[in-house]
């Protein structure tokens, strides 16, 4: 067997697989053997089918099967072996002239077009600018944040005081006929309602105002408007048990409970952020308004990524693509694109796939390794922003702990961190080789700007899907 690669161009060739009949005879002959055990045919015991007749049946299916096997690993070797980066992946040239006669060729040869990828060189020194943005939290985002911790771990109390509208009015309901308790009539003790949330005025306005030892006489049907669902929950039962109409009931009022705002103490801070993580309420809002901050990381290294793809895409503008072979591989790998659709995406395609190649070059040269500690960190940090957009920033360690494992454990989950982090690599790779320029951003503005700017790649980042396809290079070392 014998394989060589043929340059038509730097970025353009083919790859010649030779076989001869020495390079399969064996394992084909191992396969027809296997058959022949297997073989269950009538007239002839199991294991003892005629090889002619097992060859006759199979022969060409088992030779096919063999050969696409040897082909088909000699092509990845080949590959592997000479370090070859290639875009995309091999066609096979299936054209007339190129096609084999299984039975009766002696010697075959197999072609496969491939695209290489380009040489090039990428200047990035000190004379190269990117911006880096530091976003500030507006003040009065800090004191929803705190207003926002206050009513989250905040509690409820009972008072003396006259309920409002959102006080939970607790009591015993008594059924009532006329004026008098109905005799056996229906009685619920522990009976709840907040008056905000009964639709009849006049009976809401009843219950405002009320003190424990107070009593209110009301139709549950015209408090709730006929909402059976809601006299239910009131009465305890279920909406079937409900008729089209309700006797009065007497609420005797037993305790009124008010939610009161937690208060801005150690308590406070030890919910939020963990016990003696701040000590103060200075502490605590320098901490809170450092975390949110933190949150805006992911857009920040975003924006800068996207304004170095931007220039280096523009310093590869004279670089050559094999544009003819990867438009004709992005047609044969999807069915649903057409040639006339191919022609308005292929520029954002072949910009995604410059900066693709760029970074692995940058990552190459530089030797900018991901190791699994990596992975680890930025699947618990994650996890921990993940929990954090649910205002659950004081998890116990072990459940972020089960919470990353399980991330972890996703095949898809982890290939998605490998990115992330090979990108992080890159960033600080920049971020120490280009000059950065710090501009300070309030944290409106910087939403405003990545408004804008998703607005404006809005194609772009659909057609990101395809970075991962159009520029899968095979470079197994």
């Amino acid at each position: 067997m014998k394989s060589t690669l043929n340059k038509t161009s730097d970025v353009n060739g083919t790859i010649v697989i030779e076989l001869e009949k020495e390079d399969y005879q064996e394992k084909v002959e191992k396969s027809l053997n296997q058959y022949r055990q297997r073989a269950n045919i009538p007239g002839f015991r199991q294991g003892k089918v005629p090889k002619n007749v097992i060859r006759k049946m199979y022969g060409k299916a088992v030779l096919v099967d063999e050969i696409n096997k040897i082909v088909s690993d000699e092509l990845g070797n080949f590959i592997r072996e000479n370090k070859l980066k290639i875009l995309g992946e091999p066609i096979a040239d299936d054209s007339e002239e190129k096609q084999v006669d299984l039975e009766r060729d002696e010697k075959m040869s197999f072609y496969f077009d491939v695209a290489l990828t380009p040489e090039f060189e990428l200047t990035l020194d000190k004379q190269t600018e990117l911006t880096w943005y530091n976003v500030k939290l507006e003040d009065d985002l800090l004191e929803k944040q705190m207003e926002s911790y206050r009513q989250h771990y905040g509690s409820y109390a009972s008072v003396e005081e006259e309920a409002k509208d959102t006080d939970l009015i607790k009591g015993t309901l008594t059924e009532m006929e006329g004026e008098q308790e109905k005799e056996g009539g229906q009685v619920i003790e522990n009976a709840i309602l907040m008056p905000s949330y009964l639709k009849d005025e006049t009976v809401r306005n009843s219950f405002i105002g009320a003190k424990v030892g107070d009593t209110v006489v009301f139709n549950p049907m015209t408090a709730y408007d006929n909402n059976k669902a809601e006299v239910a929950s009131l009465l305890q039962t279920t909406k079937e048990n409900i008729g089209d109409a309700t006797p009065d009931y007497r609420f005797g009022i037993s305790e009124v409970t008010r939610y009161k705002e937690a208060e801005m103490n150690q308590e406070l801070f030890d919910k939020v952020l963990g016990e003696g993580v701040a000590t103060s309420e200075e502490d605590f809002r320098e901490k809170v308004s450092a975390e949110l901050t933190r949150q805006f990381k992911s857009s920040v290294d975003h924006l800068f990524i996207h304004q170095a793809k931007d220039l280096i895409v523009e310093k590869m503008q004279d670089v050559a693509f094999p544009d003819d072979f990867l438009k004709r591989w992005l047609l044969e790998t999807s069915s649903e694109r057409t040639p006339e659709q191919l022609e308005g995406d292929y520029p954002r395609i072949l910009e995604d796939l410059k900066f693709h190649i760029a970074k692995q070059k940058i990552v190459e040269e530089n030797e900018l390794k991901v190791e699994y500690q990596d992975i680890e960190a930025l699947a618990a940090e994650v996890a921990k922003a993940q929990f954090a957009q649910y205002g659950m920033t004081n998890l116990p360690a072990d459940v972020l702990q089960n919470y990353t494992r399980s991330l972890l454990e996703k095949e898809e989950t982890v290939q998605n961190l490998v990115e992330r982090a090979t990108e992080e690599k890159v960033i600080e790779w920049l971020k120490g080789h280009v000059t950065v320029v710090e501009k300070e951003i309030y944290s409106k503005e910087f939403n405003e700007l990545m408004s804008e700017h998703s607005h404006t790649h809005h194609e772009e980042q659909h057609e990101e899907g395809d970075e991962g396809t159009a520029s899968k290079e095979e470079n197994e070392e």
